[in-house]
């Protein structure tokens, strides 16, 4: 008889290992909602980022990812206090795995160096983590399911100037009602997860490679962000 309640005890306790009944009996509540899906991460940022990753690589019954070459998530320094985002991969960024790596890359570099930074000094990442067939804009549904994972990017990188490449960008993070153009040159302060950055929205590289009229505005944009660093000490 002995030996059986044993033998039951030792069954049980498999059991609960097996349905991982640490989580089952806990009394700290399970986030199902997906905008909370860094909420788990822990460990350094590098790890955050490695998990994050591994996320969104996850992803299934995505158009975006089945006719995509490799997952592009982000360049640059992690540990950066200014962070850039874009609107998705290209061709060139989808072949090597790097976001802003072709001629819109290009430029941006050249913009940076304007105003005495590189990728060294920022971090790079886009509203959307795989390309978009013929370089097409995403839609608002793949918009709407990379949305969390771009705010737990931006939480974990936890930049104090955000910038925003292209009216997706800005839509996406700010709302669908800004229009690029009246929006761009203009500061805002807004709470993403647990970070608060200063916001600001520029044209996107590519669209100055057809506008090149354009650039005078953008040149305004990055002294913003240049004198932007000096207040903050970045």
């Amino acid at each position: 008889m002995k030996k059986n309640l044993n033998q039951k005890l030792i069954n049980l306790i498999e059991y609960y290992n097996l349905i991982n009944a640490d989580l089952l009996l806990s009394n700290t509540p399970l986030k199902r909602n997906i905008n909370n899906i860094g909420a788990s991460f822990k460990g350094t940022k590098l790890q955050k980022l490695e998990n994050l990753k591994k996320k969104i690589q996850l992803i299934k019954n995505c158009d975006l990812k089945k006719n995509a070459t490799n997952l592009v998530f982000g360049d640059g320094n992690i540990n950066s206090k200014i962070m850039i985002i874009g609107e998705g991969p290209g061709a060139q960024e989808d072949a090597e795995g790097k976001p802003f790596v072709g001629r819109a890359g290009k430029l941006l570099d050249k913009m940076l160096a304007a105003i005495q930074l590189n990728r060294t000094k920022v971090y790079i990442s886009n509203v959307v983590n795989y390309r978009p067939p013929s370089n097409r804009k995403p839609t608002e549904v793949e918009i709407e399911r990379y949305l969390p994972y771009l705010k737990n990017h931006i939480e974990i990188i936890n930049p104090k100037i955000l910038v925003l490449l292209g009216s997706t960008a800005l839509n996406t993070l700010i709302g669908s009602e800004k229009v690029i153009s009246k929006a761009r040159g203009k500061w805002i302060q807004k709470e993403i997860g647990m970070t608060k950055p200063w916001i600001i929205a520029s044209f996107h590289p590519a669209f100055l490679m057809r506008q090149p009229e354009q650039k005078k505005f953008t040149w305004v944009d990055l002294k913003m962000i240049r004198d932007k660093s000096k207040i903050l000490k970045i």
